[in-house]
C-alpha cells in the first residue's frame, strides 16, 4: 500500500484529494496547522476525518516538517498548505512569504535529507501570471506576479524546478487556475456568491457586495483538479503543467448565473464596494491545458453553469438543513442562532433581517 502525505489537508483541495486517494487504497496522512479550534468539516463533510492520519505541523518550523515526513514516510508528498487568499498577502506579506514560499524550501530540503526518492507535488498557481491578457497562458509563458501571494508562489514554483535539476528529484509544479466547489472558503469570491445568493433566497440576506465584477478567471471544478495532481505525479516523468479549462468568464457572469439558477435578477441585490477591490488587481487569466491533455490524458468536465448551480445548491441545501436545527459540517460559525440574532455578518455578506417565519 502506498503511503502520500498533503500538506493543508484541512482546505478544499486537501479534502477532495484525500478522498481521491483513498479511494485508491492509499494511506493517507494530513498536516494541519494546530490552533485552538482547528476545523475539519471539509473531511467531515466527505465522511474521511476518521480515515485518514492526522499530524500537526507548522511550515514555518523545519523540526515540525521533518517530524511529519518521519510519521508519515510517504512514496508521494502533496503540498498543498499555504496562506492562500490574495488579499489577505497584502496584509501580511511577510509571513505570507514564509508560509507560502521559504516553506516549500523546508519540504524539499527535508525529502532531499530523509526521502530522497519521494515524488513531490508543489501547489503552483496561476495568480504567477499575474499581468494576464486575454491571451491564454500555458507553461512556457512569463511569471508577472502581482500580489505578494503571487510571488511566493512563484519563489515556490523555482525551488521545485531547481531541487529537480539539481538533485534529480522527481519534483513537479501543478500550476492550477482557479478551481471551486461547495468546499471553497467563504473569502472566495464564487463561494461568497454562492453563500450569499442562498441567504438571499432564503429571505436572511437583502444584499451582497462585491469588488471588482469586470475581472475574469478560467474557473473549473475542484474534484477534477485534485485529479491531476495525482496524474502529475504517476507521470513517467517529473514535468510541470497546467491544469485549467481554456474558457474565461466575469464575475459578472458568476453573479448572474448564480443568482438565475433561484429566479432572481443580480442588479437588483449586488452592491459594489470599491472598498474591495485589491490595490493590484489582475484583469484576467485563461489557461492552457493543452499539455495535461496530451501527456496526462486529463481534460475537464464539468462546465462553468454547471458549477456554478452546483454551488448554489449546495449553500441553499446547507442554510434549510440550518434553520431546521440539523448539525452538519460547515464554516458557518457553530455558534449561530438564526432564531436571536437581529443582524448576522458571514463571510463578507453583511444584512439585517430577522429568520422568516
Amino acid at each position: 500500500m502506498r503511503s502520500a502525505l498533503i500538506t493543508g489537508i484541512t482546505g478544499q483541495d486537501g479534502a477532495y484529494l484525500a478522498e481521491l486517494l483513498l479511494k485508491k487504497n492509499y494511506n493517507v496522512f494530513g498536516t494541519y496547522r494546530r490552533i485552538s479550534t482547528p476545523s475539519f468539516w471539509r473531511l467531515q463533510h466527505l465522511g474521511v476525518q476518521n480515515r485518514v492520519k492526522l499530524i500537526p505541523a507548522d511550515l514555518t518550523d523545519t523540526g515540525s516538517i521533518i517530524n511529519a515526513i518521519l510519521q508519515s514516510d510517504p512514496d508521494e508528498v502533496y503540498h498543498l498548505a499555504a496562506q492562500s487568499f490574495v488579499e489577505a498577502s497584502f496584509d501580511q506579506p511577510s509571513s505570507t512569504g514564509d508560509i507560502t514560499g521559504v516553506s516549500v524550501t523546508r519540504m524539499l530540503d527535508a525529502l532531499r535529507l530523509l526521502k530522497k526518492d519521494v515524488r513531490f507535488y508543489q501547489a503552483s498557481s496561476s495568480e504567477m501570471y499575474g499581468d494576464g491578457t486575454d491571451e491564454s497562458q500555458n507553461e512556457e509563458t512569463p511569471f508577472h506576479p502581482a500580489s505578494p501571494y503571487a510571488a511566493a508562489k512563484v519563489y515556490g514554483y523555482w525551488l521545485t524546478r531547481i531541487y529537480r535539476e539539481s538533485f534529480k528529484m522527481f519534483a513537479c509544479n501543478g500550476i492550477l487556475f482557479n478551481h471551486e466547489s461547495p468546499l471553497r472558503g467563504l473569502e472566495f469570491v464564487t463561494r461568497k456568491v454562492s453563500n450569499g445568493v442562498a441567504m438571499i433566497k432564503m429571505g436572511l440576506a437583502k444584499s451582497i457586495r462585491l469588488g471588482n465584477l469586470k475581472a475574469r478567471r478560467d474557473w473549473g471544478y475542484a474534484p477534477e483538479y485534485v485529479e491531476s495532481m495525482w496524474m502529475i505525479l504517476q507521470n513517467e516523468e517529473p514535468e510541470d503543467f497546467v491544469i485549467a479549462t481554456g474558457k474565461q468568464h466575469s464575475v459578472e457572469e458568476l453573479v448572474d448565473l448564480a443568482f438565475s439558477s433561484v429566479g432572481l435578477n443580480w442588479r437588483d441585490y449586488v452592491v459594489v464596494d470599491k472598498s474591495l477591490l485589491r490595490p493590484l488587481d489582475v484583469p484576467a487569466l485563461r489557461g492552457d491545458p493543452s499539455k495535461a491533455g496530451e501527456v496526462l490524458g486529463w481534460r475537464p468536465r464539468i462546465s462553468f453553469p454547471d458549477l456554478v448551480k452546483l454551488m448554489v445548491e449546495a449553500d441553499l441545501k446547507r442554510w434549510r438543513d440550518c434553520l431546521d436545527g440539523k448539525a452538519i459540517p460547515w464554516d458557518i460559525p457553530s455558534s449561530l442562532n438564526i432564531e436571536n440574532k437581529n443582524e448576522y455578518y458571514i463571510g463578507s455578506v453583511a444584512h439585517g433581517r430577522k429568520r422568516p417565519e
